[in-house]
């Protein structure tokens, strides 16, 4: 007797379906369990699993030869959540539970030898494809409060194999799981307690404002990886569509505990140690990297020079496209990677620099050749370069700042309402309306400065000190300085203060401030 179920097998976020079908062949050909459809080696020992688990809830296979076949064949298929599916599709064959059970219902779970089910990652964009094909879900009871979150889409979710046979018998009813808790804001350091650094501070709310990527450069204790960490503070909720991106990346890598989900944007912090499958996604079975887990967040990376130059590099795609793509021989696995960047280093490799008490013996070259391991690219792509001088026993001594993050909160949330209503305008979906992803005609026109500050940016451009994409980048932190300024056009101010953040090689900052302070021509 032929029986089938439908689950899911995933492709980076997305979940595809996969019918899974069992089939009993001939007599004489006891203990023989085959799994075909292109499995991995985890789908594959799931018939040892499945074995396992019927012989721990008292069932022993049929005397026959029992055939799996996971459709469409040339679809990989990993991980251990086609247990369950195979399972189910065997006892509909074996006549234990009806044969028209199954019907309506999709399912993803790992079995114990015991017949428990285990949770499994993916069950958020499982529920999600489930809804979309007007299937409900089978899913482990760990998973439950997770799938719940999936809207209309009707959720079982069992602790054991024999308690879902005996939903399906009628002797048991296993009630809907309700959605898990909706955490609320984490509490996140406040900018009172950063002492000095006012110019910082004044380049993070722009980088919030505008999602602009930054950098700082500075000695060891001048506060980089307090004012990064303070960066979510100032960053307002996920609105409910980037909510469902994120936890459903969340989701494929298995992070969601509980079903809880939160609204805080992701503050993702990798060592410098980590590999380029680490940040980006990647290894045997293609999994979200730290750039992916900080979508709609901030991933901050310190001691940017220390990372491996192949690790940095590879996030230069990212960082222009808002995806990363994970190439094998046979798929292409997408995740979305719309992150960021917030970075910190120290000057050069004694971490003193060239200037100042106890100044570094080999400046100029010891910096630029520690600079120098940040390719120039992944330079480029940085919008705001600020160095961070050491804090004095003068600034340490002073009492806390009026101003914290609640006050910069503010200000960014009203710059950020000016972008999306400018975004409304412009005919721009509500991800692409920040300054620091405008593209095409809405950003020429968005970001079109008076004629004095285009006369700036000539100059700068004349110079060498920008490319291309150094051009568009500076418009557009422009004219999120001029978002916080409350000015509705782009002005010379603006274009100047953007100027000064801009950096492209060392030594090319004076120049740049040179240009950026110069007076106004008499035009």
């Amino acid at each position: 007797m032929l029986a089938s179920i439908a689950t899911v097998a995933f492709e980076g976020v997305e979940a595809r379906r996969v019918e899974v079908q069992v089939q009993q062949i001939g007599a004489g050909g006891e203990g023989q369990f085959g799994i075909v459809g292109l499995p991995d080696k985890a789908v594959a020992e799931s018939r040892e699993r499945v074995r396992g688990a019927f012989a721990g809830i008292g069932l022993a296979l049929p005397p026959r030869r029992i055939i799996a076949n996971l459709q469409p064949a040339d679809l990989p298929k990993e991980g251990s959540h086609f247990d369950l599916p195979i399972a189910l599709a065997l006892l509909a064959s074996m006549g234990v539970i009806g044969p028209d059970a199954l019907d309506g219902w999709a399912a993803i779970g790992e079995l114990g030898l015991d017949g428990r089910i285990a949770p499994v990652g993916g069950a958020l964009p499982a529920a999600v494809a489930a809804g979309a094909m007007g299937l409900g879900l089978i899913c482990p009871e760990a998973n439950g409060p997770e799938a719940a979150w999936a809207g209309e889409a009707r959720v079982l979710a069992p602790r054991s194999l024999i308690g879902l046979i005996n939903h399906f018998k009628g002797s048991q009813v296993l009630a809907a799981p309700q959605p898990g808790p909706m955490r609320d804001g984490s509490a996140v350091p406040d900018l009172r307690e950063v002492k000095g650094q006012e110019s910082a501070k004044r380049a993070l709310e722009i980088a919030a404002a505008g999602g602009h990527n930054l950098l700082f450069i500075g000695p060891p204790g001048s506060g980089k990886s307090m004012l990064a960490q303070r960066l979510p503070g100032l960053l307002p909720p996920l609105t409910p569509g980037e909510l469902l991106e994120t936890s459903m990346i969340w989701s494929v890598a298995g992070l969601i505990e509980r079903g809880a989900l939160t609204r805080d944007r992701p503050f993702r912090a990798p060592h410098h140690s980590a590999s380029m499958a680490a940040l980006t996604g990647g290894g045997h079975r293609a999994k979200p990297g730290e750039a992916s887990l900080a979508h709609n967040g901030v991933l901050f990376l310190d001691e940017l020079p220390e990372y491996a130059p192949q690790a940095l590099d590879s996030l230069r795609q990212p960082l222009e496209t808002g995806e990363v793509v994970v190439a094998r021989a046979n798929a292409h696995v997408r995740y979305p990677a719309r992150f960021q960047l917030v970075a910190a280093m120290n000057p050069c490799r004694c971490g003193l620099g060239g200037a100042g008490r106890g100044a570094c013996g080999k400046a100029p070259r010891c910096q630029r050749d520690y600079q120098n391991r940040i390719s120039g690219p992944l330079f480029d792509r940085i919008d705001l370069t600020v160095e961070t001088p050491p804090v004095t026993t003068a600034d340490m001594a002073l009492p806390p700042p009026a101003e914290g993050t609640a006050e910069a909160a503010a200000r960014v949330a009203v710059a950020r309402a000016m972008q999306a209503e400018r975004g409304v305008a412009h005919g721009l979906g509500e991800a692409d309306s920040l300054n620091a992803r405008l593209t095409g005609d809405a950003q020429e026109k968005i970001t079109a400065p008076d004629e004095a500050g285009r006369a700036l940016l000539m100059k700068a451009g004349e110079s060498g000190a920008l490319t291309a994409r150094g051009w568009v980048r500076t418009l557009r932190l422009a004219r999120t300085i001029a978002d916080l300024d409350g000015s509705t056009g782009v002005l010379r101010r603006h274009v100047a203060e953007a100027l000064v953040h801009r950096r492209t090689t060392l030594g090319a900052q004076d120049a740049f401030e040179r240009q950026a302070t110069a007076p106004a021509p008499s035009w």
